[in-house]
């Protein structure tokens, strides 16, 4: 894992529509109950987003969050780990009062793609 190939950064980018009059409880939620077990994943917090800037009361708010692990292999092990967790669906269950739809997407930055899509080919993984 000493190439520089294994150590570029993947980001994980959720993208919450929340309910009218919601966003600020939402955001105060996910970040004392959801946060912490992200961070025991691997994960570190690098933006927590509101659009548009300002509380809204009678519309909704988007709020993109932003996480960053220190590798590709960093994201698999977050995933292994957060997939058969039983209580993440749930905490996702309990807040869906305060929730339109979310997404989550994974991306990292273009100038590290080229060395990404070649990480493993030498090593037949």
């Amino acid at each position: 894992m000493a190439d520089a190939e294994a150590t570029k950064s993947v980001y994980v980018v959720d993208r919450i529509l929340t309910k009218p009059g919601k966003a600020r409880v939402f955001i105060d939620r996910y970040l004392a109950e959801y946060a912490p077990g992200a961070r025991e994943r691997g994960m570190t917090l690098e933006h927590v987003l509101v659009s548009p800037p300002i509380w809204l009361d009678d519309a909704t708010n988007i709020v993109t969050v932003t996480w960053s692990l220190p590798s590709p292999l960093a994201w698999w092990q977050m995933t292994w780990k957060g997939r058969p967790d039983p209580a993440l669906g749930q905490w996702w269950s309990e807040i869906g009062y305060l929730v339109l739809e979310r997404s989550r997407s994974v991306a990292a930055a273009a100038d590290d793609i080229d060395a990404l899509c070649a990480f493993g080919e030498d090593e037949n993984v």
